[in-house]
């Protein structure tokens, strides 16, 4: 994870979860987009890298056995402080890198599932690190990347847009990486309408909501800020459409 990142979860990691408040329709799309793609049951060994809050996960609580929690795996002790007290999810503080050389010791020999909602692209070396989780599947096991294509359609200030289509992996690529570890790859693209307050979306921004604006120093992200005003003076409400990659790899 670069440090940039890492300091931005840090820094967010209280209040993480009060950034989803104003799409809270969409917090609950997602975790039944999640549960209905990766159809975990009862006594599956589920493994969320990235997991930060568990803020994805509620869908697939009702599915999981308190005796077999879903480990949920991130670098940033902080956002784990943040997880429900819940004896379905146990916190492991450690990265996919961590997870797939085996730098970290996992309390299950094999996984039956693995859950990255976002967190592919803070990955330097997606191939090696692909191929790592691929290896700690069981038989018919599978991998959910979610992540988000290079070209948005938030309503962000343009030199943020243009600085995450730069960072972010595209999903072929990533499908790639995982087909070359031998997976069974599908891939879908899901959509959800989104409809937020102008105010409250520059509000959002102004707090670094998303870790690319992690990369902008104070006076870059005001100028950003102002831009984001000025393109949508007059706008009660911005309505943009918010598409997500699920791209599942499943071991034969």
């Amino acid at each position: 994870m670069r440090t940039d990142t890492a300091e931005h979860y840090n820094r967010t990691a209280e209040r993480y979860d009060d950034n989803w408040e104003h799409t809270a329709s969409y917090v609950q799309w997602m975790n039944e987009q999640i549960a209905e793609c990766l159809a975990v049951t009862a006594g599956d060994r589920v493994a969320d890298i990235g997991s930060g809050t568990g803020l994805f996960l509620k869908g697939l609580l009702p599915d999981t056995d308190p005796a077999r929690p879903i480990l949920c795996l991130d670098p940033s002790q902080a956002m784990l402080t943040q997880l429900p007290d819940d004896d379905r999810m146990r916190p492991v503080c450690a990265s996919a890198e961590d997870a797939a050389t085996g730098r970290v010791d996992l309390p299950y020999g094999e996984l039956d599932a693995i859950l990255m909602k976002e967190a592919i692209h803070h990955v330097e070396d997606i191939p090696a690190t692909m191929r790592g989780l691929a290896g700690l599947l069981a038989p018919g096991g599978r991998i959910l990347v979610i992540t988000l294509p290079p070209r948005l359609d938030y309503p962000l200030f343009d030199a943020a847009l243009e600085r995450f289509e730069a960072r972010q992996p595209e999903p072929a690529d990533i499908a790639r990486a995982m087909s070359d570890a031998g997976l069974s790859v599908t891939e879908s693209l899901r959509e959800f309408e989104a409809t937020v307050d102008p105010d409250h979306y520059r509000e959002l921004v102004g707090k670094r909501w998303m870790s690319v604006l992690a990369t902008f120093s104070d006076a870059e992200l005001a100028d950003g800020l102002e831009e984001m005003r000025r393109k949508h003076s007059g706008q009660a409400e911005l309505r943009y459409t918010d598409r997500s990659a699920f791209i599942l790899g499943r071991r034969p």
